[in-house]
């Protein structure tokens, strides 16, 4: 596991030019930048360099232009809002290539202590490819490497990993280092009982996650979609929920593995279920392991919640990673609603890892109530597998 990586704290950045590789992956509508969780979340490394006197030479991708410049995805309404969070002009560096005439005039020009912002990383598709020629441009920019981008660190991408070919200065940035001290620590030096919460819809997702924490959890918990896969498993009849029938036999491979390390494995003993996947669908709850025929499981069921609920409270470390229904209709949201509930109520230290799991936590109002969200989906899931991350090992070691 990855804790002993050098922190912008670790080097002299004073009157240097720093390049930091941000997540500015944001959602954006008609311009406007409707969730700004990862703007606040980089703020702390930005204004750690703003006042230790460095120059400031911010990089991100949002979305998946594929190396085209299109408009919509281009990071300016990024620029604005984080000038007004800074109290300080952050300077737009409006290059279709990014690494322009534009980004070299505003680099030229800095001062202690500026902030600049570059277009868009995947406009260039070089990028996602991790080549050399972009990886050596964006270098050429700066003096030193900060890695705060903990969502994209499990990609090989120019801005994450090639740049380090070219600036052996490489650092991580405040979130980082957050990131790995939470979710490092739950792994490897628990508070017990340690118990992990997995749901969402695949188990293929999921396979390395399950693996991995089966070695060190006290009570693996398993809701949402990938619950039918587990109850098929086990012979139970599941109607039209969502399975994937060749992951039976994994599901199989891990109740016995459970089984065998004594390790507490909870599954769904009732359901909320429904005949079409729809918002306006009526809820019925399903007081039996199988489901019947035409109906499709949307929910844990309440005697699973209380026993999920139960199972967390008293526990001293959780992780949880996918929601236990479709939470976004709200007939179907109950389950995460409880389990988000007990997490809140807990006192244990509490670890959510990104993704859908992060967005329930804070649209049921939890999210002030939890240890730690994390910023990264895929990230915080490979990590969680026991997998490296490409754009941390490409840091200094301290």
């Amino acid at each position: 596991m990855v804790f002993n990586k050098k922190t912008i704290e670790d080097v002299d950045v004073k009157g240097k030019r720093v390049l930091v590789r941000c997540d500015f992956n944001v959602p954006l509508q008609e311009g406007k930048i409707t969730d700004e969780n990862r703007l606040i979340g980089s703020l702390p490394t930005i204004k750690y360099l703003m006042e230790n006197n460095a120059k400031v030479i911010l990089c991100s991708h949002l979305g998946k232009p594929k190396g085209e410049a299109k408009p919509e995805m281009s990071l300016l309404p990024v620029a604005k809002r984080l000038s007004e969070l800074l109290k300080k002009e952050v300077v737009f560096a409006a290059d279709d290539n990014v690494v322009g005439e534009n980004a070299k005039a505003a680099v030229k020009n800095m001062k202690d202590g500026d902030v600049i912002l570059l277009e868009n990383t995947r406009y260039r598709i070089e990028e996602t490819k991790n080549q050399d020629n972009f990886s050596k441009e964006l270098a050429s920019l700066g003096e030193i490497f900060v890695n705060d981008a903990f969502g994209t660190a499990h990609r090989a991408h120019c801005s994450t990993v090639g740049v380090t070919k070219f600036l052996p200065t490489a650092v991580c940035g405040y979130l980082i280092q957050k990131e790995l001290e939470f979710l490092g620590n739950a792994i490897e030096n628990p508070s017990r009982p340690f118990t992990a919460i997995l749901g969402g819809v695949k188990v293929s997702d999921k396979i390395n996650v399950i693996n991995n924490l089966l070695e060190k959890v006290d009570t693996l918990i398993i809701g949402g979609g990938m619950s039918y896969t587990f109850a098929r498993a086990q012979g139970y009849t599941i109607g039209t929920s969502v399975v994937e029938e060749d992951k039976i036999e994994y599901a199989k491979e891990m109740i016995d593995k459970a089984k065998e390390k004594g390790i507490k494995l909870l599954l769904p003993v009732d359901r909320v279920v429904t005949d079409k996947f729809d918002e306006s669908a009526r809820p019925i709850l399903e007081d039996d392991k199988n489901i019947k025929d035409g109906y499709m499981g949307m929910d844990i069921g309440p005697k699973t919640a209380k026993v999920y609920a139960d199972a967390i409270k008293n526990s001293k470390t959780i992780i949880w990673n996918g929601p236990m229904g479709v939470f976004e209709f709200k007939n179907f949201a109950k389950g995460t609603f409880t389990v988000a509930k007990a997490m809140a109520e807990s006192g244990a230290i509490t670890i959510i890892g990104g993704g859908d799991s992060a967005a329930a936590i804070n649209q049921l109002g939890f999210g002030d109530k939890m240890t730690h969200i994390s910023t990264g989906g895929g990230a915080s899931l490979e990590f969680l597998g026991g997998e490296e991350l490409p754009g941390i090992s490409a840091l200094n070691d301290k």
